[in-house]
């Protein structure tokens, strides 16, 4: 590494630099590598993990977790296929070793000594700003062109009586579990709550989901009922609309008092730990955003549609701002930093076009507006759906549960897609690309999907907007002349 880029400056150093990121998250090191690999100075600070909570504690242990956990449910399942195998045997410390090993895997790429080798100038402190112009971090002063926040988050911890004094789990030390827990309770129902509840009861644990309002209730009903569905014939124990009135007990015995909802009457639940899962908050407490003429909106930094704040000289990205909290999201708040400081253009955050994912099984991804959305911005429009059932590649791997739901203006224009189901993952990354380019739902169909996948549940979709053409009296009538004159 480059000896100007390793941390040991004397104390007070003061540091002047084009940009100073704050937070090593997915968001601060899409920043910081592209910013200097176009030449600009760059300080990174991070006082934790480099990697943020995306790499540490949050997709990624999560859907390695998950991965574990399918493997499981895959040998209990196999039976369907004509293979006879016996209840697979969980070793949890096994289980929590390939987690950390996947985590190991991918952290070499976001090391300390590997952005020095690009040029970029890490300091692991808390960072905190002096006045609208300095940052101070360590023993060290940073003055920069550009202040970018990308602090990330902070899981929520609601007010509820006794959870204080008990033990409980959060997205940042669940990943730490090494010993069996055969019953969890699993406080929120949002993705963080629904993936994890999923993991564990594959896993062999029991589970109890307990959420004040309705599970999943930001997304589209009518694929979230058919992921909730599967939750509950898995086994999952849903409570919804359930307040928590307290949390009592210790290690390995800890009791929920819930209030049954639409009475008076009370119910306790046992179990042996607890996840809180009950959102996120942006990690921006200690910034000393006052002192940088800062504006904060909520729980998140004010920002405008160019991701700038109240202060000119200081954008903020990815939870820190608020919205959509996604690494993909972040990275995008990146993109748009760069070329406003750099290309001087006039970029905006693309905003609900991103799309979501929920990497539970079913999966369920959606991108754009959602029907009651484009209903109310563009009135009539055109719902087009395509269930799993009717797919070869979905009856080969016995994964037919599901639909996709397409919505476009009456005039074709493509403005938003949901699907639930195998793979939905990977397949609404098609619609997301339709979206961002204003596509018509005519491209959808003019491209050779191959035999036998499930991307062909996107084609099919899209041909269902030409349905009722041949019915069309008009069109029937220019189709017959044309083979007379044929």
């Amino acid at each position: 590494m480059p000896k100007d880029m390793v941390d040991n400056a004397p104390a007070s150093q003061t540091i002047e630099t084009d940009f100073c990121i704050i937070g090593a998250g997915a968001g601060g090191i899409a920043l910081a590598t592209t910013a200097a690999a176009f030449g600009q100075r760059v300080v990174l600070i991070e006082k934790h993990k480099m990697g943020g909570d995306g790499l540490n504690y949050g997709s990624v242990p999560s859907n390695a977790l998950l991965a574990a956990a399918n493997r499981a449910h895959a040998v209990r399942t196999a039976s369907l296929f004509g293979i006879r195998v016996p209840e697979p045997q969980i070793d949890p410390v096994a289980v929590n070793r390939y987690v950390a090993g996947v985590i190991a895997e991918i952290s070499p790429n976001v090391t300390v000594e590997r952005f020095g080798g690009m040029g970029i100038r890490v300091i692991s402190a808390a960072a905190k700003f002096l006045n609208p112009t300095t940052v101070a971090a360590g023993d060290h002063r940073i003055k920069a062109r550009r202040f970018v926040i990308a602090t990330g988050s902070t899981p929520i911890i609601p007010p509820i009586p006794g959870l204080a004094d008990v033990p409980y789990f959060t997205n940042e030390t669940i990943f730490d579990n090494k010993s069996p827990i055969p019953h969890l309770i699993v406080i929120g129902a949002g993705t963080t709550g629904l993936e994890l509840a999923q993991a564990h009861r594959r896993l062999g644990s029991r589970v109890t989901v307990i959420d004040q309002a309705h599970p999943l209730a930001d997304e589209d009903a009518e694929l979230a009922v058919i992921l909730l569905g599967r939750l509950s014939s898995e086994g999952i124990d849903i409570r919804e609309a359930s307040r928590i009135k307290r949390v009592s007990g210790t290690v390995g015995k800890i009791l929920v008092e819930l209030e049954i909802a639409g009475s008076e009457q009370t119910e306790t639940i046992e179990s042996d730990a607890v996840l809180v899962a009950a959102g996120r908050k942006a990690n921006i407490a200690d910034l000393g955003l006052d002192a940088a003429g800062v504006k904060m909106t909520g729980t998140a930094v004010r920002v405008n549609e160019g991701l700038r704040t109240t202060n000119k000289r200081v954008f903020a990205i990815g939870d820190a701002a608020g919205g959509l909290r996604y690494a993909h999201i972040a990275g995008e708040h990146a993109d748009v930093v760069l070329r406003r400081s750099l290309f001087r253009s006039s970029a905006k955050t693309m905003g609900r076009t991103a799309p979501r994912v929920m990497f539970t099984e079913p999966a369920l991804a959606t991108v754009g507006l959602s029907e009651t959305e484009a209903r109310e911005k563009h009135g009539r429009v055109n719902v087009l759906r395509w269930p799993y059932h009717e797919n070869d590649r979905a009856q080969i791997e016995h994964k037919t549960e599901g639909h996709i739901k397409v919505i476009t203006t009456k005039r074709g224009q493509i403005v938003g897609a949901g699907i639930v189901g195998a793979e939905a993952g990977e397949l609404i990354q098609m619609w997301s690309l339709a979206i961002s380019e204003n596509l018509n739902i005519k491209a959808m169909t003019q491209w050779i999907s191959p035999y036998p996948t499930f991307s062909e549940i996107n084609k099919r979709a899209a041909i269902r907007y030409f349905a009722t053409l041949p019915s069309n009296p008009f069109l029937r009538k220019v189709i017959a002349l044309l083979a007379k004159l044929g």
